[in-house]
């Protein structure tokens, strides 16, 4: 699939300021929801295995309010399969040469122009696929490293609020930090 965007071009989804909320109780609801869709969608294509992760699958830590999905593809030959039956239900693919990010394909569902769910497609064996969930896990796990995580997430979502990739960034140090340590 070859999509050519140009920053002029691009959704405002595409350039949205970092903005924290307060934890939700229902994202956990709503990420089941989401997984739910996508395996009836993606069912003939032998998509079944999907994870909540991110800052919204840790109960009581303040996020962006998107809901991070990941997904397990046999191959990134299935992406045009798979537009098929995401984009009419407004899901967005965001091509590997835009998300600069070669172990994934990235897929954004929009509701009224916001990013509402991300869905991280990765294949078997992935190395991320685990340390994402052993980062949840921990944090799930350890209070304490959710009140700091929260603390700096919104210190780094005021200092890179128009810059996605930066806030993104600038998380890393914490959470190597705690996949180095563990429990």
């Amino acid at each position: 699939m070859t999509v050519h965007l140009q920053p002029e071009n691009w959704p405002k989804w595409a350039t949205e300021s970092v903005e924290i909320v307060e934890a939700n109780p229902m994202w956990g609801l709503q990420a089941q929801e989401e997984i739910r869709q996508l395996r009836e969608l993606l069912q003939q294509l032998n998509i079944h295995r999907f994870e909540h992760i991110g800052s919204t699958s840790i109960p009581g830590l303040p996020a962006k309010p998107i809901i991070d999905l990941m997904g397990e593809v046999q191959s990134w030959e299935d992406m045009d399969l798979i537009a098929d039956q995401l984009n009419p239900v407004g899901w967005n693919y965001v091509p590997p040469e835009l998300d600069g990010r070669e172990y994934r394909r990235f897929w954004v569902r929009v509701k009224d122009d916001k990013r509402a769910v991300h869905l991280h497609l990765m294949r078997p064996g992935e190395e991320r696929w685990d340390r994402q969930i052993q980062f949840r896990d921990v944090l799930r796990q350890r209070p304490d490293l959710v009140e700091v995580y929260a603390a700096l997430k919104a210190k780094l979502a005021d200092e890179n609020k128009d810059d996605r990739e930066a806030y993104t960034a600038a998380k890393t140090d914490f959470i190597l930090q705690v996949l180095d340590e563990g429990v």
